[in-house]
């Protein structure tokens, strides 16, 4: 019967664990983490939506080294987002759901100012992001943020004095 009861719980515990995981790879939309290509550093935070059916995706942290400007502006960027604030710069616009992947949309390099033409897909529980420039191409692999639990304030503040 002990071992009935142990083997459930060990099917219960497995099955718990691979619906978690595919729970965190069915959607592109959320925050991920992007990392330097040259460094391998966290460079940004970059959140995807979705709007009137399109993907788009705005940069919502920016990972500054020290000396770097901590509110950098997009100064090679032309039109609308000339000289706009990096943190909240729309860098992914409207892409089109295609199966697994998102495509037939644009994606700015908010340090260069250039568009490329971009898809995206999830793979292994990370965001496969492509951009196109004629025949080239570049893939960033972008990883999930997941957000961490506040301590509630009644945990953190002192007790009042005499007590």
């Amino acid at each position: 019967m002990n071992r009935i009861i142990f083997i459930c719980l060990i099917t219960a515990l497995i099955f718990s664990t691979h619906a978690s995981a595919l729970e965190q790879r069915a959607t592109v939309f959320g925050k991920w983490k992007t990392i330097d290509d040259n460094t391998g550093e966290p460079r940004s935070i970059v959140e995807l939506y979705e709007e009137n059916g399109k993907l788009f995706g705005k940069i919502v942290k920016l990972f500054q080294k020290p000396g770097e400007d901590s509110d950098p502006i997009c100064s090679q960027c032309e039109g609308d987002n000339k000289n706009k604030k990096k943190v909240g710069l729309v860098i992914i616009n409207g892409l089109t759901r295609n199966e697994e992947i998102w495509s037939d949309g644009e994606i700015l390099d908010p340090d260069s100012g250039d568009y490329y033409t971009c898809e995206l897909w999830l793979e292994d529980g990370k965001l496969s992001v492509r951009g196109y420039m004629f025949l080239f191409f570049r893939t960033q692999t972008w990883l999930p943020v997941t957000e961490k639990t506040k301590p509630s304030p009644e945990l953190t503040t002192a007790p009042p004095a005499g007590m």
